[in-house]
């Protein structure tokens, strides 16, 4: 803005006015005699309010020179805060077109996202149907193999037990026929086959006779089952556990004795006998060179 001091309304014709004006009045009142007059008190008047004038105008000029410039620099200064508005008002306008732009594209930008999550959720769910399916076929592959070993392992197990029996009705054979030589020979091939049995978990056992008949672990003969206070007196069959279950009973005949047997003779035995394990019952070998009868 221009500066206010600047705006200097020349003086001197207005106080060389005034000089002259109260030169006038001075003339007017030297050149009466006596009492003045009323056109001289006029004139008088006249002259010295006109030189008043002159020397108050010039100040009143500059008074209103200087508002007037107020006023313009005003004038000037609100077009210049209009113009900033325009700007700001611009601004703004570009702003919320780039709001707008951004807006867009965020909208663009969600959109394609939740395509893309739906097509997840949907690649997730047929992978997860797809793997359940395999799954489920694994399982089923799976159980019919096991179900394969387990009748597998039931064959081996039946076919290892009827030769167990079988080399055991030998064994029985051969000690009613009462060779030595025989006995050892068919025992001691049982034993083999029995320890080789008994590295698969495949364990026979056989009871003593004379011990109490145990429902649990023995079978007898007879459909019905034998009464209390009955005893082995004949194995027929051996039984058998596989890694520690059992899976068939002792074949035994049983006898019922009247009243309880006799405690043995020996110091520090007792007349009560216990099941043996099949591998316990075996017989001094012979030379190789003994020949059997």
């Amino acid at each position: 803005m221009r500066d206010t001091t600047d705006l200097k309304v020349p003086k001197w014709p207005f106080f060389l006015g005034d000089g002259f004006m109260l030169g006038l009045a001075y003339f007017v009142f030297a050149q009466g005699q006596g009492p003045l007059q009323q056109w001289e008190i006029t004139a008088l008047v006249i002259c010295v309010g006109l030189g008043a004038l002159l020397g108050v105008v010039p100040f009143l000029l500059e008074y209103r020179a200087t508002l007037k410039l107020i006023e313009v620099s005003a004038v000037g200064t609100a077009l210049d805060k209009i113009q900033q508005l325009e700007t700001v008002a611009a601004q703004i306008s570009g702003a919320t077109n780039h709001w707008q732009y951004a807006q867009e594209q965020a909208d663009k930008t969600a959109t394609l996202a939740r395509e893309m999550s739906e097509r997840m959720a949907g690649e997730v769910r047929d992978f997860t149907e797809f793997m359940q399916r395999i799954n489920d076929g694994e399982k089923s592959t799976l159980r019919l193999e096991v179900e394969k070993m387990r009748r597998a392992e039931n064959d081996w197990l039946n076919v290892a037990i009827h030769i167990l029996d079988h080399i055991y009705a030998l064994v029985h054979a051969a000690e009613r026929s009462g060779q030595p030589n025989l006995i050892a020979q068919l025992q001691q091939f049982q034993n083999a086959c029995r320890d080789v049995a008994r590295r698969v978990g495949l364990v026979p056992f056989v009871p003593e006779t004379g011990t109490p008949f145990n429902p649990e672990r023995h079978q007898g003969t007879e459909d019905r089952p034998p009464p209390a206070g009955a005893r082995v007196a004949e194995v027929l069959a051996a039984g058998y556990t596989f890694q520690g279950r059992l899976l068939r009973q002792a074949l035994v005949r049983v006898q019922i004795d009247a009243a309880p047997p006799a405690e043995d003779t020996e110091p520090g035995t007792s007349g009560t006998h216990v099941e043996k394990s099949a591998d316990q019952d075996q017989l001094p070998l012979e030379p190789e060179s003994a020949n059997p009868a």
